[in-house]
């Protein structure tokens, strides 16, 4: 195997840097250097990430045949009975009932998207904030805001609102770059405002390690998520008094009107939301509600939809979902082989050898994961980094939950950060800019996001302070007996909580069932029979007289 890829590589290698010596020596000395002077792993490793490169496969690709190579070879799973194992762990999935909301929530993005809810509500948002300074820029984001809380996918908020909003802010006068930066800052707010589509993806991969609920997820994001949004907000009003942006004229009745044409694209965050937090529906079932109410709105109240841009749906939807399964499928594979190596375990144990403090452990984790996101799509990043540090967060004494939202936080940024970073690519692309102008043009805003996380990482309340108080449901008033005949109660009798519950469900364990309750024996159940027949009887004779001149 190795050497077939050795072979493989260097004529890849000669092929590519035929024309340029130079660069094929040094290539051809690196990949000589790495196969006859380290392992066999490490060689494998090296040598597929060399040919990936060369063959200018993306990093799905990559994990693959990465995964697919070290079963082979150091796990030992070479024949093809063993690798349907991997195939079995992959057909998993389809159990988990939760990944069922990524689909949705793709569908009803793309509905909105190519109907009128997004529109609309730019429009309430240009009338609630336009006359504040930088107004129409503090709609943008609120419009990213507010998007986010709809289609869980931030290239997808990108486009929806960034394609309506950096004309009307061009056209007002603000600067271009200013424009574009903070459209594809806020547009990462997809990922972190709920419903969030990583969110899910990472309570998936985490569950065996440890188990964090997707909807006390979606809970812990909406704090951090107004925190960064509000930050972004107060630049956008800095940046409109900076370059003396005029401001619009408040109208109550524009204000009215933009309500009566947007109430149903405000009303689909606050029924799905609503519906999660209240315990109504669950996240999977909420996605599948968005689709319905998107697509009726859509089709029967704006009448924005038609079968052509149905079909527009359905293929924007399956090309997303089509290469995300791949992806998971792809990286499942890598993740089956550390899981089978144990890999998680052994970090846990490294990790607990250098005597790290939570504090200094943050700090190594949030370097990390800011490189990771410099070089890894964020589906990447929750698949094989995630159950790694999850683990290990949770040895540390970190909450799952927490340590959930300073991985999404961290990976939001690495939206914004070359060389993968998406929405550089989205904004290049819808923008017809060149890569390099957006990178400079989010370099103010990544700088305030950088920010954020330090706040999210070290204050841990903006996390865990809204899934604590709706989880805290407040002590019944103690109930005072005044009938002394009545079985005592304590004073403070009402409803009570799980631990008293679980400890009276014990004490009654040990002390058995009452006598009325409890299962009796054979022996005792024969024994009472022949008793009673014999009160039967004595019944009968005393009844006859056969018995009265006995005592």
């Amino acid at each position: 195997m190795t050497w077939v890829l050795y072979a493989l590589t260097v004529a890849l290698a000669v092929g590519a840097y035929r024309k340029r010596k130079t660069g094929l020596v040094v290539w051809l000395a690196l990949l000589s250097a790495a196969f006859f002077f380290t392992g066999k792993t490490a060689f494998l490793v090296l040598g597929l990430i060399s040919t990936a490169l060369l063959l200018g496969q993306p990093l799905f690709v990559l994990m693959g045949g990465l995964g697919i190579a070290l079963l082979a070879t150091v796990s030992g799973m070479s024949s093809l009975d063993e690798q349907v194992l991997v195939v079995r762990q992959l057909l998993g999935l389809a159990g988990k009932e939760v990944l069922l909301a990524i689909p949705f929530f793709v569908v009803a993005g793309e509905l909105m998207t190519q109907g009128s809810l997004a529109r609309r509500l730019i429009e309430f948002m240009k009338a609630a904030f336009g006359w504040i300074p930088g107004g129409l820029a503090v709609s943008a984001v609120a419009g990213c805001v507010f998007f986010a809380a709809i289609s869980g996918s931030s290239p997808v908020t990108v486009v929806a609102i960034g394609s309506i909003m950096v004309p009307a802010l061009l056209k007002a006068k603000y600067p271009e770059d200013f424009s574009i930066g903070l459209l594809t800052t806020a547009g990462s707010l997809g990922i972190l405002i709920p419903p969030s589509i990583p969110m899910i993806v990472y309570s998936i991969m985490v569950s065996s390690a440890t188990p964090v609920d997707p909807t006390d997820l979606f809970i812990a994001g909406v704090v951090p998520g107004l925190f960064i949004g509000a930050l972004l907000a107060i630049y956008a009003v800095t940046q409109g008094l900076r370059f003396k942006i005029p401001r619009e004229h408040f109208s109550a009745a524009r204000l009215w009107e933009a309500t009566r044409q947007g109430v149903w694209s405000l009303l689909l965050p606050v029924i799905i939301l609503g519906g999660i937090y209240s315990g109504i529906f669950t996240a999977t079932e909420a996605s599948a509600v968005s689709v319905v109410y998107a697509l009726l709105v859509e089709w029967f109240i704006h009448r924005e939809m038609d079968r052509k841009k149905l079909l527009l749906v359905a293929e924007g939807s399956m090309t997303v979902m089509g290469s995300l399964l791949v992806i998971i499928a792809l990286a499942i594979v890598l993740n089956y082989f550390l899981v089978d190596q144990q890999v998680p375990d052994l970090m846990v144990e490294w990790m607990k050898t250098l005597s790290l403090t939570p504090t200094k452990f943050l700090i190594v984790v949030n370097l990390l994961l800011l490189v990771v996101g410099m070089f890894m799509d964020i589906m990447s990043a929750i698949l094989i980094i995630a159950p790694m540090l999850a683990p290990m967060a949770a040895a540390m004494g970190i909450h799952p939950i927490h340590m959930g939202i300073i991985f999404i936080v961290n990976l939001e940024i690495g939206y914004l950060t070359p060389p993968v970073g998406l929405n550089l690519f989205v904004s290049s692309s819808l923008f017809k800019k060149g890569l390099g102008f957006v990178i400079r043009a989010v370099v103010p805003t990544v700088a305030i996001m950088l920010g954020s996380l330090v706040v999210v990482t070290w204050v841990p309340w903006m996390s865990l302070g809204l899934v604590e108080a709706l989880k805290t449901k407040p002590k019944p008033a103690p109930v005072i007996i005044q009938n002394v005949e009545q079985t005592p109660q304590p004073s403070d009798a009402g409803v009570k909580s799980l631990a008293e519950l679980m400890r009276e469900a014990k004490q009654k364990a040990d002390a058995g069932p009452p006598p009325e309750l409890r299962v009796k024996s054979l022996e005792e159940l024969m024994r009472e029979a022949k008793e009673k027949k014999a009160a039967e009887q004595a019944q009968l004779e005393r009844d006859a007289g056969w018995g009265a001149a006995d005592p």
